[in-house]
């Protein structure tokens, strides 16, 4: 590796993050001197703290270590695989033409619900994806399903409204069947209960309504598909135990009690675990 190439890379890096150098080192945890003789090309830094560097500066690992001609250099970490606007207006017309008044309704409320949020910060990207990219995308991920239940797509569209946002299941304007869909699917750990009892409960109330186990096989399914840019490998080994262990079963569930969803279950049950094999080989 040229030293002056990988330091300028470091100096790109942090002017693009808006960082000096001796904020850097600090991030890094080393001197601000280590920090200057770096971008000068005078020193190297160890495999220790490229991965820092990496996570501070929204670089890749293999961007410090490979060549230039190395294809990796060229990836573009994508933020959003569809853009929310196109999704939201692609909600609206279908749900227009269709007649399904809720998720017409829902679709603009959710999104002045979660106006102002953000999804997790991604790796290897300063970019701010907006929170309501998730339900969009699992909106139009269930139509294109051929999901056409008015329940089902409202409560895709604000299922974690009152988990994310202070408003109660009982504030929402929407049927009550709307109601008790987001009802399961919010999450509470009780006084004196573990999280594991809490998932536990929690995946055994939502097994008992067919349309919430919709919304929340799809919501993993979203959720396994994105967490690969911004969970920490800690994370994503917690996340993939947490859906072998609840939301597997889930999918085994609707192919059997729930019949009528029994494609879906088999489409959704092929993309997890084949993004969860794969993480497991890069992890």
């Amino acid at each position: 590796m040229d030293r002056k190439k990988l330091g300028k890379r470091i100096t790109d890096g942090r002017k693009k993050v808006g960082l000096t150098q001796a904020q850097l080192a600090e991030k890094v945890g080393v001197a601000a001197q280590t920090v200057s003789k770096w971008e000068t090309g005078a020193s190297l830094p160890d495999l220790e703290n490229v991965l820092q560097l990496s996570e501070v500066l929204k670089i890749h690992p293999f961007a410090f270590l490979e060549n230039e001609d190395n294809d990796l250099l060229r990836f573009t970490f994508r933020g959003r695989l569809f853009h929310e606007e196109k999704m939201y207006t692609r909600v609206q017309t279908f749900a227009t033409e269709e007649n399904l008044t809720e998720t017409y309704q829902a679709v603009s409320f959710m999104r002045k619900q979660h106006s102002g949020q953000f999804r997790k910060e991604l790796r290897y990207s300063t970019a701010k994806i907006a929170y309501i990219i998730h339900p969009l995308m699992m909106a139009c991920h269930a139509h294109a399903l051929q999901i056409r239940d008015d329940a089902i797509l409202a409560g895709i569209l604000l299922h974690d409204v009152v988990e994310d946002t202070g408003i109660t299941v009982e504030e929402l304007p929407f049927s009550e069947e709307v109601r008790e869909i987001v009802r399961c699917l919010t999450f509470e750990q009780l006084p004196g209960e573990t999280k594991h009892d809490a998932k536990d409960r929690y995946y055994r109330t939502i097994s008992k309504n067919k349309k919430a186990c919709v919304v929340k096989v799809l919501d993993r399914c979203n959720n396994v598909s994105t967490m690969a840019g911004s969970f920490s490998s800690e994370k994503l080994l917690s996340y993939i135990s947490e859906t072998e262990e609840f939301v597997l079963p889930l999918l085994k569930w609707i192919k059997y009690e729930y019949p009528e969803y029994s494609d879906l279950a088999y489409v959704v049950k092929y993309h997890i675990i084949s993004v969860l094999e794969t993480i497991k080989y890069l992890l």
